[in-house]
């Protein structure tokens, strides 16, 4: 393992001190799980310095600049032999068969939405011996019984003409979208939009009429609904109108920590209830407490202990970069900081913005340190039964039971 990698799973074994029954107990079970992330990102290669800095100095935009950052982050896996191998390597060590991929910006504009729905689908199919793009919930387990890995793609958006002239028009998207393969959808992303509130709307105003109707869409054309970055009305009302199992992705539980990106007992057991799942996610500063790797496994506990270990996973928000990120980066000429995005809103004060809690803290929380995680679920007494469903199982079921 290379040694951000090796690292960042010294810090985890630090904390967890598992004794070597537990370790080589754990790390075996999750090698022959099927291991499905409810929502995460495929690990992110070097950005090419060089040819950022030529888009700098011919006056590229802001939009165009993060636009390029992106797609390099996300294809030069492909394009680039180091960045391959860096790519695999971080793959390997995480020991995951399928990641829910964050494949759609964070908006309801369909012309952006399909831009990372496009990366991945070229990435999948340039490297198809490693990695493929799985279509359905068997395609998945194909891709343990074959050695590979694959991602089934999800956009943190639902995509909306935002014409606003018939009910029929503005649903129409998801249905295409469900054709380019997105399976999962966020409702909002932090902020208010005409389906619903996001998670930092303090009026925590619930679900539209518009809202409604694209809950019963998605239940339609087999889209699981997410509402990871929901407010906990919003939240709440989608899971009492559902007809199928709905997920928060990649959150939290508002009884251990009371952020706004976490939820309470009250919307767990709403989603529960329809046969859906809680992901929790492996951001610290949504966590709380010890702000590692305990943490994430404090909040599992409590969606087992609240709901049922049939309605728990793992989606960790977490992101494998490449250690050259760095020195690609230094190679761009400095220019002015863009004012915030509109959709990347937190209150003021909130641990995200702090660098020591996301960033140094969060260390044994590491994307490649999966196998670690399992660990922990040793060491937190669940059977192999239960580990295999937290790990994978309960999100495959969700996965099946909402594809039409």
């Amino acid at each position: 393992m290379n040694a951000k990698i090796e690292m960042a799973r010294q810090e985890a074994l630090k904390i967890l001190q598992p004794t070597r029954a537990e370790l080589e107990h754990g790390l075996a079970l999750h090698a022959q799980a099927v291991v499905v992330e409810s929502y995460g990102f495929a690990p992110r290669s070097a950005v090419d310095g060089d040819a950022l800095a030529r888009a700098v100095e011919a006056g590229a935009s802001d939009a165009e600049l993060q636009d390029l950052t992106e797609d390099m982050m996300m294809t030069r896996c492909v394009e680039e032999a180091e960045s391959r191998a860096e790519f695999q390597e971080a793959w390997s060590a995480s020991g995951l068969t399928c990641i829910l991929e964050n494949a759609g910006e964070e908006t309801q504009a369909p012309m952006q939405i399909i831009k990372r729905l496009a990366r991945y689908t070229y990435v999948t199919d340039r490297m198809p011996e490693f990695l493929r793009r799985a279509v359905t919930p068997d395609d998945i387990v194909a891709a343990k019984a074959e050695g590979r890995h694959c991602v089934y793609l999800t956009t943190n958006g639902v995509p909306l003409s935002q014409r606003w002239a018939s009910l029929e028009e503005e649903l129409g998207y998801i249905r295409v979208f469900a054709q380019l393969g997105a399976r999962m959808m966020h409702l909002t992303y932090n902020r208010r939009n005409m389906i619903g509130d996001g998670c930092a709307e303090p009026s925590n105003a619930g679900l539209s009429d518009l809202g409604c109707a694209v809950v019963a869409e998605m239940n339609r054309q087999g889209v699981i609904v997410d509402v990871a970055h929901s407010g906990w009305r919003t939240s709440l009302e989608a899971a009492q109108v559902s007809q199928r199992p709905m997920v928060a992705s990649h959150s939290g539980c508002a009884a251990l920590n009371a952020h706004i990106r976490c939820k309470p007992d009250e919307v767990i057991r709403a989603i529960a209830e329809t046969g859906g799942l809680i992901g929790i996610c492996g951001v610290p500063a949504f966590l709380g407490r010890s702000l590692d790797i305990q943490a994430m496994l404090d909040h599992i506990d409590h969606v087992a202990r609240t709901v049922g270990v049939d309605h728990v996973a793992i989606g960790t928000d977490n992101a494998y970069v490449s250690m050259r990120i760095e020195a690609e980066r230094a190679k761009v000429p400095p220019r002015r900081q863009p004012r915030p995005s509109w959709e990347y809103f937190w209150p003021s004060g909130d641990p995200v913005h702090d660098p020591q809690v996301q960033y140094q803290r969060g260390r044994s929380l590491a994307w490649t340190n999966w196998p670690l995680f399992t660990v922990g679920l040793v060491q937190r007494g669940y059977s192999d039964e239960e580990i295999l469903k937290i790990v994978g199982g309960n999100v495959l079921r969700v996965a099946r039971e909402c594809l039409v």
